[in-house]
């Protein structure tokens, strides 16, 4: 069992799957970077200022001692930050559909430019007829 599994974790399948994974926090740390920092200012902007981070409806107000100290913390619907995450998924969404759309068109190009292998059959009835003549 010891040893399927070692043969398991070293294929070339988990191997590219696990940087798959690294890759994919990475690229979405970056494109939360992207929204949140050049994005949501453009929005802000054209919507007369409003940052949605911000944006919030509280349930429950915080609860302050005397001495300034918070004893129980705020309760609120954060809805702004789930206007940036929905943004921050149609980006997603876009640059995985132009990824998609250029790898397929990258990979038809290769497909047309590489001959069809001739079919067994193929091979036979030449080899036939190189051995008539």
């Amino acid at each position: 069992m010891l040893k399927e599994f070692k043969e398991f974790i070293t294929g070339g399948n988990v191997i590219e799957f696990a940087v798959a994974v690294i890759m994919a926090g990475a690229i979405g740390k970056v494109v939360n970077g992207f929204v949140n920092l050049i994005v949501m200012p453009f929005v802000g902007h054209f919507s007369g200022g409003v940052d949605f981070s911000d944006k919030k409806i509280i349930l429950d107000e915080a609860v302050v001692d005397a001495v300034g100290k918070v004893t129980s913390p705020e309760n609120a619907i954060m809805w702004g930050s789930w206007i940036n995450e929905i943004i921050s998924l149609i980006i997603v969404g876009f640059v995985m559909f132009v990824m998609i759309k250029s790898y397929n068109k990258m990979k038809k190009k290769e497909e047309e430019a590489a001959p069809a292998a001739p079919s067994q059959e193929d091979l036979l009835t030449e080899i036939r007829d190189l051995l008539k003549k």
